[in-house]
């Protein structure tokens, strides 16, 4: 047997993401690997991070929510000359709790979430190109 929920219920769950995590989160990007779970140190190096809009997704619609507004930012110091992206965190507005982990990749490789360039330099524009959050039991 599969358990599958309704549109309604996947909508809210999806809307109770950004409620959850808040306005303004911080999105950060570091060279290590995706570590196990959220609750995990984080790998690698941050390598850029960007203050996320008040209302950073849209709102649900058949359990999917999407980047809202411009996710934008530049290269981190600590990023040097240019490292890979190896994954992504959403922290909290602190910047104190993990809410949400994944994989990256340039525009079109089919990652969490897509960058125009995931080799990122120092003082580099970094722009996120797609952003999806879809709640499962279709």
């Amino acid at each position: 047997m599969s358990i599958q929920l309704s549109v309604r219920v996947r909508n809210a769950r999806g809307d109770a993401l950004e409620t959850t995590i808040g306005a303004s989160p911080k999105l950060r990007f570091y060279s290590g690997a995706k570590p196990a779970n959220c609750a995990a140190a984080r790998s690698g190096t941050l390598i850029a991070e960007i203050a996320l809009p008040a209302d950073w997704l849209t709102a649900a619609s058949a359990g999917v929510k999407s980047l809202a507004g411009t996710w934008a930012g530049v290269g981190a110091a600590a990023a040097g000359a240019g490292s890979n992206v190896g994954h992504y965190a959403i922290m909290d507005n602190a910047g104190t709790n993990c809410d949400e982990q994944g994989d990256v990749t340039i525009t079109g490789g089919g990652g969490d979430m897509t960058l125009d360039n995931i080799n990122i330099a120092t003082g580099q524009a970094v722009t996120v190109t797609s952003f999806t959050h879809t709640e499962p039991q279709a």
